[in-house]
């Protein structure tokens, strides 16, 4: 009879082990859970990013406003009898000039 009762405490411990230690249990499920939330939070914040680009891209596709504004934003192109100012930084920029000034250097 004692046998039989140390073989049902090592199975109980058996299990309690996998419960609470051992793979699929309480800590890995809260892990995963903890983990799950991270990765919507994620696939949330590359969704909101790719309807953006989407936006650009049908922009672009539309007429030449969505290219237009790429190319200022991002190249710094500006039109033909534009001035273009670019302000300095006093903090960051050890130059004395504040305001500079660019005409008859135009893109297109």
């Amino acid at each position: 009879m004692k046998w039989l009762l140390a073989v049902l405490v090592v199975l109980l411990l058996t299990t309690q082990f996998r419960l609470w230690v051992g793979e699929g249990s309480l800590a890995e499920m809260v892990r995963l859970k903890r983990q799950l939330q991270q990765q919507q939070e994620q696939n949330t914040l590359l969704e909101s990013r790719n309807r953006q680009l989407l936006r650009e891209v049908r922009s672009m596709k539309e007429g030449t406003a969505g290219i237009e504004a790429k190319a200022r934003n991002d190249l710094g192109m500006i039109k033909k009898g534009e001035t273009l100012f670019v302000f300095f930084d006093p903090e960051e920029s050890k130059r004395s000039e504040a305001v500079v000034t660019t005409k008859g250097n135009n893109s297109e």
